[in-house]
């Protein structure tokens, strides 16, 4: 352990240091597992959402045809959607999206049952807007008194022949907003993906986008990339997505996997149910775009395609080289931190050191070891009892849908050239010397800002004001701050320029940070009350 991280640590009691430690490394250093998705310590100001956050706040909120009724308190209702930006086009006729569907349970329903009120949301919401689909999103409170809400779910599919289906995600499941994400996703492969006819067709570049949320319009700059090559996009999982192109989600060729974290189960349960293989893409900053764009040529093995891949791309790089380069050179030898959600603190490390900034530290709030270590850890990591809380699917071959896309000898020879199946961790790609953090708290926050002394600070609104306080900017990577899109080539000149403009404000040099007004040293008389 460094220096610098057992100073930190050295704040803590012997219990909280034992806990801590375990989960900040220096990368390059000794130690090389980090400990993840794993409860919070009582009374730490954590950054961590809850599991109803990650499934309906997450991955089930930005479908913009479905009516997604939150079972529980208003309040939990308004917090999963009121603090992101899932933008959306809406399509015949239907966008839900800016809605805010609750049951607003009051005491009454928690004592004696919220089953009838949640019977009569369904329906108002069937009779007002004619969704494709219902969803119903539960909340600890119904968790505790029992509602059956699948029950429900089930009676009204019957009544109005519609999909209705019910997601168990009480907030207290799990120890984060991660085993929402899980939960989400059962309920997305066993209830929807594969309920459409659409078939499979040789020599379609049909696609699915899994793990893009369409904050400030990504998800819209990537599509339109990938149409311009040639691409098909089936669906989205979930920005902008929509039922009526979920439920043909099997018919892709090719699952593409922009966050990990939040969607991987479903890669990997389409790969088994479908033959669907997926490849871990990043379309944050030129590189990882351009290398991204190839690898799904390389996948296809198509020659026409992969010419006009790097037609597209050539076109793409050419329209932004000069825009990009004059905010290179405002932020070069900047250094930054990031501490997001998702893949979002391991894809922005790229965008930013070829904008000449180095990033000292990085973390996630709700990874697991695979997002900073990779893949091939998954079989070492212990199963404890939070992790049973969530529902491992057996799945198995659809035998109507089911359809291998590479031989073994394909398999084998392309997975060693394209991460097919495969993400290797935000750790790898991290410079020797900079921190690692797992679910960074306030204390921490403070300390490491102290001592590393970044340019920018990346984050979430939970923590964006205790950076911003000691006069260092801070920029949302969960919401972006209202800017976007950042994804893609045009992204990248977004990101840059919203940088620089809130680097170079006069403001940071009227803010003095907490610790410069404390006194230097400290003491205390002897003798008692002498």
């Amino acid at each position: 352990m460094s220096k610098a991280i057992q100073n930190i640590l050295d704040h803590y009691p012997a219990a909280v240091f034992r806990n801590r430690k375990e989960h900040i490394l220096e990368k390059g250093g000794d130690k090389k597992e980090i400990a993840a998705n794993s409860r919070t310590i009582p009374g730490i100001i954590t950054s961590r959402g809850c599991c109803y956050a990650g499934c309906k706040g997450v991955v089930l909120g930005p479908l913009q045809d479905v009516a997604v009724i939150v079972h529980g308190p208003v309040g939990c209702s308004y917090y999963a959607w009121g603090t992101r930006r899932n933008k959306a086009k809406g399509r015949n006729g239907r966008n839900f999206v800016q809605y805010c569907l609750t049951t607003d349970m009051q005491e009454s329903d928690i004592v004696f049952g919220g089953v009838k009120k949640l019977t009569l949301a369904i329906e108002e919401a069937v009779e007002l807007f004619h969704p494709a689909a219902v969803m119903i999103a539960s909340t600890c409170p119904v968790g505790l008194i029992g509602d059956d809400i699948h029950a429900v779910a089930a009676e009204a599919e019957k009544k109005y022949g519609i999909s209705v289906t019910a997601y168990s995600c009480e907030g207290y499941k799990g120890v984060s907003q991660s085993g929402g994400h899980h939960i989400a996703n059962n309920g997305l492969i066993s209830k929807i993906i594969g309920k459409g006819d659409m078939k499979v067709e040789d020599g379609k570049f049909r696609i699915n986008i899994l793990g893009e949320y369409n904050i400030g319009g990504d998800g819209w700059e990537i599509g339109r990339i990938l149409k311009k090559i040639g691409y098909e996009v089936i669906s989205v999982m979930t920005g902008d997505g929509a039922y009526e192109e979920l439920v043909n989600a099997h018919a892709a060729n090719l699952n593409v996997v922009q966050c990990h974290r939040s969607i991987n189960y479903i890669g990997e349960m389409m790969r088994v149910k479908y033959g669907t293989d997926w490849v871990k893409v990043n379309f944050i900053g030129i590189d990882h775009t351009v290398k991204s764009l190839r690898d799904m040529a390389k996948y296809f093995a198509d020659e026409a395609l992969i010419q006009r891949t790097e037609e597209v791309i050539a076109e793409e790089v050419e329209d932004i080289a000069d825009d990009f380069e004059q905010y290179r050179k405002i932020l070069n030898g900047k250094k930054a931190v990031l501490y997001v959600g998702g893949s979002r603190a391991h894809h922005y490390q790229n965008l930013l050191k070829s904008l000449g900034v180095t990033t000292v530290m990085a973390g996630y709030e709700f990874a697991h070891r695979d997002d900073y270590e990779g893949r091939e850890v998954i079989s070492t990591i212990k199963e404890d009892a939070d992790s049973k809380n969530i529902q491992e699917l057996k799945i198995e071959k659809d035998p109507e849908k089911f359809k291998m896309r590479l031989s073994q000898e394909e398999y084998d020879k392309l997975s060693k050239e394209i991460p097919l199946n495969y993400y290797a961790g935000m750790i790898k790609d991290m410079p020797d010397g900079s921190i690692v953090i797992d679910d960074l708290n306030h204390i921490e926050t403070e300390e490491f800002i102290k001592m590393l002394k970044p340019d920018i600070f990346f984050s979430g609104i939970k923590d964006k004001f205790v950076a911003q306080k000691a006069g260092v900017l801070s920029r949302q990577l969960h919401s972006y701050d209202y800017g976007g899109p950042y994804a893609g080539f045009r992204g990248c000149v977004n990101f840059a320029k919203d940088v620089a403009m809130g680097i170079t404000t006069p403001t940071w040099s009227y803010i003095v940070a907490p610790w410069k007004k404390e006194p230097k040293l400290t003491g205390e008389f002897a003798g008692g009350n002498q």
